[in-house]
């Protein structure tokens, strides 16, 4: 599997970004996929994720805030990100599973899943 992440960039705090995942060699809506992110000093945080029936989680930290969708057709993946806040600053990696969950795919396992992109930096400024 090949995931390739993009929209990353620089904004001030309340600002929006969007979030893109292309994949290859794999097939979104398969198995769960999801977004970790990483900031320096602090580990790597599953932030959303995503089951193929479409059922969505969230980190407590973004609820409210970041909307993970995923486009069959088109094979991708998306996080809409709003509000942000400069803690949500880091590094933001696409992840894909590499098997069947049979339970709900919760976002804090998403540092776990098989394959992930190189990521896209996210910089929030006060």
């Amino acid at each position: 599997a090949r995931l390739a992440e993009s929209g990353g960039g620089s904004v001030q705090a309340g600002g929006s970004l969007t979030l893109s995942c292309a994949a290859s060699e794999y097939t979104t809506g398969k198995y769960c996929m999801g977004w970790f992110r990483q900031s320096p000093g602090k580990g790597r945080e599953g932030v959303a994720s995503i089951k193929p029936d479409g059922s969505s989680r969230y980190a407590d930290s973004v609820k409210g805030r970041f909307t993970i969708s995923q486009d069959n057709g088109a094979n991708t993946l998306s996080l809409q990100m709003k509000d942000l806040k400069p803690e949500d600053t880091g590094m933001y990696y696409c992840a894909a599973a590499s098997r069947w969950y049979s339970g709900p795919c919760e976002a804090r396992f998403v540092i776990d899943y098989g394959f992930r992109g190189q990521g896209t930096q996210v910089t929030v400024s006060s």
